[in-house]
């Protein structure tokens, strides 16, 4: 899932998560994936786009990670992983009828309770 896809700045409505599903939707109909995005074939797309972008990371030293979007090769390279793993995680929460922002929202609140800040 690489590729950029590019229009002037003024042109473009505001990113959201519902309109980054559409895109994502539309161009997988626009092909005739459907059939292929199933719920293990997403998850296993994601496992795969994940293990990617570790790969990058894999043998830097934690000091060389934290600089990794200083050399504008790795750069874009990080960014076009992360957009694979995030399309793919969006394209199963579509499938599975998932709200990813409402299931991290709670998520947060869970781990508020499980793990509460020092006082």
């Amino acid at each position: 899932m690489t590729g950029e896809h590019q229009e002037p700045p003024d042109s473009r409505e505001p990113l959201d998560v519902a309109r980054l599903q559409r895109r994502l939707a539309e161009f997988a109909a626009a092909r005739h994936w459907q059939p292929y995005h199933t719920p293990k074939n997403l998850v296993a797309a994601l496992s795969v786009e994940a293990s990617e972008l570790v790969e990058i990371f894999q043998w830097l030293t934690p000091e060389e990670s934290a600089r990794v979007m200083a050399d504008p090769d790795t750069a874009h390279r990080v960014r076009d992983e992360v957009a694979d793993v995030l399309a793919y995680l969006l394209q199963l929460c579509e499938v599975l009828g998932i709200d990813p922002l409402a299931a991290l929202d709670a998520k947060i609140d869970r781990n508020e309770r499980r793990f509460p800040a020092p006082e």
